[in-house]
């Protein structure tokens, strides 16, 4: 698996730059950390990343032909499906033992059946990341994704993660460097308001 590479990255929106000559390396097969104030471009960055956009000028090489999965700010759930039907979406086979036994392991085991209009933000927040973390991915892209969740929740579902996602290239944008060394990333990258 190639590395991702990132090299001279621009981006504005009607002529104000979000992004300017933004260059970085993800390394294959490790989580990297990315931190920065609101409205320095970090979600901007991951849509380039994803496709979803394109860059006024820059390069990135090394997702070609990869799977990706991620993690909105948005928990971007279907309100009238149950937990289990909307992990299940992007992972049609994947057996309902083993989605039950990724709800449980973040705590949602009691609430696999309600309907995701039903749940907490917290909760919301939780089946997004497993949505992501139980699809089949090269990358997996997070951005904020422990947000709304409360300490001790946090702790175990950052835990969870990091075992799901082992091995595997990560980008994790957060504010919290608490997180970024619960997930135990060795790189992390930042991002200058301009």
């Amino acid at each position: 698996m190639a590395d991702i590479c990132i090299t001279g990255l621009c981006k504005a929106y009607d002529g104000k730059p979000v992004l300017r000559d933004f260059s970085a390396v993800l390394p294959a097969g490790r989580v990297t950390g990315l931190m920065a104030p609101s409205g320095a471009g970090k979600t901007t960055l991951l849509r380039i990343l994803m496709g979803l956009e394109q860059p006024d000028a820059g390069s990135v090489t090394g997702l070609e032909g990869r799977r990706m999965s991620a993690v909105f700010q948005e928990d971007r759930l279907c309100d009238n499906l149950d937990a289990v039907a909307n992990i299940r979406l992007v992972t049609p086979g994947l057996a309902r033992a083993k989605t039950l036994d990724a709800l449980d392991a973040v705590g949602l085991g009691s609430c696999a059946g309600q309907p995701a209009r039903e749940l907490s933000g917290g909760m919301r927040r939780r089946v997004a990341l497993l949505r992501a973390l139980l699809a089949e991915y090269d990358v997996l892209f997070l951005d904020e994704p422990f947000k709304g969740l409360d300490r001790d929740t946090r702790t175990r579902v950052i835990a969870d993660t990091r075992t799901r996602c082992a091995g595997r290239t990560v980008l994790l944008v957060t504010h919290d460097a608490g997180e970024l060394d619960a997930m135990g990333v060795t790189q992390r990258l930042t991002l200058e308001m301009i």
